[in-house]
């Protein structure tokens, strides 16, 4: 068996009602929390009101933040210079995947007096060595998988925009409470395009060139779940309150793995493009990638069945196929990886999944995009014209 290395989040809380185990996590690492949530959505809820007086129950004291979108240097360096002096014990992030990464980076960026931006990967100069405050996660999106991940990624946009990773192997969280009832309320678009996401970061880990036997499992074992859980969440097919906790759950799970698969094996071409061209444009992350993983696992499959069509790459898009569609168990590799491009394409279809000029992504970009688009961790190296390609069926 090959040889590996596994990082994991050392404690997971994963199921609906979960929520209400927070306080008494928080109170284990000290009585004072610094609380980083989105700007609305969890602050509207029953949740939040509930939360804050079971804490004043506890004794313990917390400090509120919010961040909205994806977290810039100056969004986490405003973050700490609030909480300078305050002796924050645990930091707390609820939120979507951007809402976790910044709590992530301000737990680790309180033990430092400079700018994030001095640690940023590819940005800075500096290596981080890892001391930070204890961080909890609690996604109230499943996709980013960011609460079992130990990177955070801080994004400025524009000209000389960036998006890039404040990254330690300690700065996974050292809690994840991961409760499905969190995600009920969230609009059909963004459960499409963080779903996308999740799927996404699953399909890419399983693919990797550094994939090994752990990611490989968990990875199956989520397509398996995720199923068409995703479709029948997005188009409102669930029937009641009840079935819809039960598919959120397994996209939630689904969504956590990923976040393991990623951070253990890697990813390929469609966060390359992410990373590219979320520097870039104002576009979410999820978007990137459900819009671009159709046609990027499109040309790989091309690829590699002109090029290796008895190798393990396509064998396992194969797979992928016959996990994601049971009901039809594909007869050979390139039958099964056919069929996993045409349910690909079906899914974009079914979740309207937006294209990347509806956020003002043009063809004057695209040499720009190419220019800053990795593929690492990709089953088959692509040319700059089968990436054009890409970007180009999807503007």
């Amino acid at each position: 068996m090959t040889e590996f290395n596994f990082f994991a989040t050392p404690g997971l809380y994963f199921g609906a009602g979960k929520l209400a185990l927070l306080p008494a996590l928080i109170k284990h690492h000290g009585s004072k929390v610094l609380i980083i949530t989105g700007a609305r959505s969890f602050l509207n809820s029953e949740h939040w009101p509930r939360l804050t007086r079971r804490l004043e129950k506890e004794g313990i004291e917390y400090i509120h933040d919010s961040v909205q979108g994806e977290p810039s240097p100056e969004d986490i360096d405003g973050i700490v210079r609030s909480c300078r002096g305050h002796a924050v014990g645990v930091v707390t992030a609820i939120g979507g995947g951007s809402v976790v990464d910044a709590g992530k980076a301000v737990s680790a960026m309180l033990t430092k007096n400079e700018s994030v931006v001095h640690y940023l990967e590819g940005v800075g100069t500096r290596t981080h060595d890892g001391d930070k405050r204890p961080f909890i996660a609690v996604p109230t999106t499943a996709g980013t998988g960011s609460e079992a991940t130990k990177n955070a990624v801080i994004s400025r946009t524009g000209k000389n925009g960036f998006k890039k990773s404040l990254r330690h192997d300690r700065f996974i969280p050292d809690i994840a409470v991961v409760d499905p009832v969190l995600t009920l309320n969230c609009p059909s678009h963004i459960t499409a395009a963080c779903g996308m996401d999740a799927f996404t970061q699953i399909l890419e880990s399983y693919l990797s060139v550094n994939a090994n036997p752990m990611t490989d499992s968990l990875a199956r074992g989520a397509l398996a779940v995720l199923g068409d859980s995703l479709i029948k969440v997005v188009s409102g097919r669930t029937g009641d309150t009840r079935e819809e906790i039960r598919l959120r759950t397994k996209i939630a799970y689904a969504a956590t793995i990923s976040g393991l698969t990623l951070a253990n094996a890697g990813l390929g071409a469609v966060h390359g493009f992410a990373s590219a061209i979320g520097g870039m444009a104002d576009i979410p992350h999820g978007v990137v990638c459900a819009t671009l993983v159709s046609e990027v696992t499109k040309i790989n499959i091309e690829t590699l069945i002109r090029t290796d069509p008895d190798g393990t790459a396509l064998k396992k898009y194969k797979n992928a196929a016959d996990l994601l569609d049971p009901s039809r168990p594909s007869a050979s590799a390139v039958e099964g990886a056919c069929r996993l491009i045409s349910l690909l394409e079906q899914w974009t279809d079914q979740m309207k999944i937006p294209v990347l000029s509806e956020y003002g992504v043009t063809n004057k970009e695209i040499e720009h995009i190419l220019k800053s688009t990795g593929q690492k961790n990709n089953p088959v190296p692509l040319t700059r014209e089968q990436l054009s390609r890409v970007l180009q069926s999807r503007l």
